[in-house]
């Protein structure tokens, strides 16, 4: 029979089986014997029919199972195998705070305020432009870049050259277009106008820089 015990630990055991550097919290570990005992139910496995796969006494596995015994390495392996699983499916993994760490940016006066992941395929942003000073007529400087662009307005209106349309959009209005058509947003009217924006990383990476200063 197996020693009852073993020096590793299961967040150490997690490492070295999946080579993942997971944190598993404590309440975490106390659904490991509800699971455990589900799967082996599964299988239509009694704890002497466990045992003796995995030759580990059946009080020891009704000791883990009922969250009486601290799971580790030398528990875990063998019970898995038997059971045919990995150990991701017997330990659950911590959720990561799924809030976005926000940071915001300001390029030649529009704001940008970041609403996804830097990490993510897409970036979501809500972008301000602010208002056209009263009896100046914007001259459209537009943009291309591979990608797909997706805009909704929350509040304002603002203008749209795409190729060669010149729309006007209001809050509620949505767009979408391929981005390798030149295109230029600017507020229209008297106020700033906010939306809801997502582009690809190349998209990113042409709106948040600056173009270089007029000689």
């Amino acid at each position: 029979m197996r020693p009852a015990s073993a020096p590793d630990t299961l967040s150490a055991t997690i490492h070295a089986e999946s080579a993942k550097d997971a944190d598993v919290p404590d309440e975490s570990l106390a659904l490991i014997g509800p699971r455990l005992k589900s799967w082996r139910e599964k299988r239509s496995l009694t704890l002497a029919d466990l045992s003796a796969l995995t030759d580990i006494s059946p009080s020891t596995l009704s000791r883990l199972e009922a969250g009486k015994r601290a799971p580790n390495l030398e528990l875990l392996v063998p019970i898995a195998r038997a059971l045919g699983l990995g150990l991701d499916d017997i330990v659950p993994r911590a959720v990561p705070d799924p809030r976005v760490s926000r940071t915001t940016r300001e390029v030649e006066g529009i704001r940008y305020e970041s609403l996804s992941p830097a990490s993510s395929p897409v970036q979501t942003y809500k972008v301000t432009f602010p208002a056209r000073p009263a009896g100046i007529t914007a001259v459209p400087q537009p943009k291309v870049h591979d990608g797909q662009e997706w805009l909704y307005v929350i509040s304002g209106r603002l203008r749209l050259v795409l190729g060669d349309k010149d729309v006007t959009l209001g809050p509620g209005e949505a767009a979408e277009f391929d981005t390798r058509v030149p295109h230029w947003l600017s507020a229209a009217g008297s106020g700033p106008a906010e939306i809801v924006s997502i582009f690809s990383k190349d998209g990113k990476r042409i709106h948040l820089r600056a173009r270089p200063a007029a000689s």
